[in-house]
């Protein structure tokens, strides 16, 4: 077992509390009720008050995220964090808060998170488009229809370009998203999925097929991060942030280096190397997974196998990935990296019912991994997770 984070000779740092606040379909609720609720079942879960904590960090809400968040809460935090790097944002965030409460600057850090993307398109709130502007680097982008699931599609050509990946090995990691997600009561879509299924279904952006990409939700999660001296005080075992990464790579395509090399290749070896431990230490693995894509390359990346071989390795099933059901059927309410935290931590407590890995002596699993991916493969967040 590898030994607990100590930044700097600082405090360990353990998540006491993890929860989901309502997700899937949730047409009478505001991201702010969601946050309220994904806050209060964390507070509850860990069972430790709320005046215990000290540091806050959301983003998605707006200019003042963590300011409105926290004053909707009721609560008053002496730290805070606002950082919005994309769906890695509660990765690094995580990471933050751990360099925070290793120093002693917080004692315990709440991270939360609330969208109703799906019910905001349904009212007519906004459009299904997701602009992210056209001044700046990226007006040299836009005019050439540019949007973020063709970003993604590139890329993913290339990869089947230089390294022979096929549809068939993309597709494959939306049906295993979906055969976990069957067994996962809190996702969307759990309906039986076939490697036929993906490939007939629309075309989107070449090469990916309406289930190529994620599904689109309502929902919202939160996790509470503290010191050690808490943890004798708080109701479930504490999961240790072993090892943190982070690292932006790119704004625009034509910065980006190599379509084939995410940020995680950075960010992983960043925490790996804090942790202790290897790749091939690590036994189960939450991905971002707005694309198929993404986990198949971030696989490659983190280390789990060489570049290139992902398909192979994703056929193989010799990893559990994406637990939940991932963004691909569980839930995707926009930034989903706070998701990816708290079914880690289930997983490592033994709290995920039907889906729960299990080593082959039927004993939980002690090493975790959780990395996130912003913008298109601009920004990635990687967290290193134990039990005690």
């Amino acid at each position: 077992m590898a030994a607990s984070l100590t930044r700097s000779g600082g405090r360990k740092v353990a998540v006491v509390g993890a929860a989901l606040a309502d997700c899937g379909r949730a047409d009478g609720a505001t991201p702010y009720t969601l946050h309220a609720q994904a806050a209060r079942r964390a507070l509850a879960d860990s069972g430790l008050d709320r005046s215990v904590v000290d540091g806050f960090a959301s983003a998605g809400t707006g200019v003042l995220a963590p300011v409105e968040v926290a004053e909707y809460l009721g609560l008053r935090p002496t730290w805070v964090d606002s950082t919005s790097v994309g769906g890695s944002t509660w990765e690094v965030m995580a990471a933050h808060a751990a360099d925070a409460i290793a120093a002693g600057h917080a004692d315990a850090v709440l991270l939360v998170y609330g969208s109703t993307a799906r019910a905001d398109i349904r009212a007519g709130r906004r459009t299904g488009n997701l602009s992210f502007g056209a001044r700046g680097p990226l007006q040299f982008e836009v005019p050439y229809g540019h949007t973020l699931i063709a970003k993604y599609a590139m890329a993913a050509r290339r990869h089947m370009l230089e390294h022979g990946t096929t549809l068939e090995q993309l597709a494959e990691v939306a049906v295993q998203a979906r055969e976990n997600a069957a067994r996962n009561p809190e996702a969307m879509y759990r309906d039986p999925l076939t490697v036929d299924d993906v490939l007939s279904a629309p075309m989107i952006a070449d090469p990916f097929t309406k289930l190529h990409c994620c599904i689109r939700s309502d929902g919202g999660a939160a996790v509470l991060l503290a010191a050690e001296e808490y943890v004798q005080d708080s109701r479930p075992a504490p999961v240790r942030i072993l090892g943190t990464g982070e690292h932006v790579s790119h704004a625009t395509m034509s910065e980006w280096p190599d379509f084939t090399v995410s940020p995680a290749a950075v960010s992983g070896r960043l925490a790996f190397e804090r942790a202790g431990v290897r790749p091939a230490d690590i036994e189960l693995a939450e991905i971002y997974d707005a694309f198929t894509y993404m986990t198949l390359v971030t696989l490659e990346d983190l280390g789990f196998c060489k570049k290139g071989e992902g398909g192979a390795y994703v056929q193989a099933r010799e990893l559990p990935v994406n637990t939940d059901g991932g963004g691909l059927s569980a839930q995707h309410p926009g930034m989903r990296g706070l998701f990816l935290l708290v079914e880690a931590v289930r997983q490592l407590r033994g709290e995920a019912g039907a889906r729960q890995v299990l080593r082959k002596d039927g004993t939980l699993p002690e090493l975790a991994v959780a990395s996130g991916t912003g913008g298109w493969f601009c920004s990635s967040g990687t967290v290193v997770l134990g039990r005690a």
